[in-house]
């Protein structure tokens, strides 16, 4: 599977939408392959492919969103996005012959630290009530990379400062899985 094809059918026309999503997953990408390289990861088996490929495609349903600061005009709120990729890999793998279910989870999965069905209640977000919380290696590692950058910043990497802070106003537990990942990974 070739991710940038999968990419070029959902955005094939050179909009600022679509390089500003080029920009971020390259970074993301960059970014996880980074960190999958370090020491921290040395004894682990990851699949660099899917790794690679996930990075590029975990952004995929923002073109369907209402975010105009990052040149999305759909409907949906933002927070969506995840789930609203991972539909549209599975129905792009399904119509092209392809699984895409492994990317379509780290679409799911990457908002955050992970959410959890009691979070997504108390907080009133606009998902269906359940848990999405990175489960993989490669799940857990873009979900950290991403945390790094922003697509409504200036494009420059956050510190790691930075991204304690982005996660720190909403509570304990999403800190806490946070923190987690960066042991995982080795940044703790």
């Amino acid at each position: 599977m070739d991710p940038k094809a999968v990419f070029r059918a959902f955005y094939p026309d050179d909009t600022p939408l679509r390089r500003k999503l080029l920009d971020h997953s390259s970074q993301v990408r960059d970014e996880a392959l980074r960190i999958a390289a370090g020491p921290a990861c040395a004894g682990m088996t990851l699949d660099l492919g899917l790794v690679s490929a996930g990075a590029w495609l975990h952004d995929i349903g923002v073109c369907r969103c209402n975010a105009p600061d990052i040149f999305c005009t759909g409907t949906q709120p933002y927070l969506r996005h995840g789930i609203i990729g991972a539909d549209m890999l599975r129905e792009y793998g399904a119509l092209h012959g392809l699984d895409l279910e492994a990317c379509a989870r780290i679409c799911e999965r990457h908002t955050g630290s992970g959410l959890t069905a009691d979070e997504i209640r108390i907080r009133r977000i606009p998902l269906p009530a359940r848990d999405y919380l990175p489960e993989t290696l490669e799940e857990k590692l873009i979900c950290l990379a991403d945390k790094f950058y922003s697509k409504s910043g200036d494009g420059h990497r956050k510190s790691l400062d930075a991204v304690r802070r982005s996660l720190f106003r909403f509570g304990d537990a999403p800190l806490r899985r946070l923190e987690a990942l960066l042991a995982l990974f080795g940044f703790a």
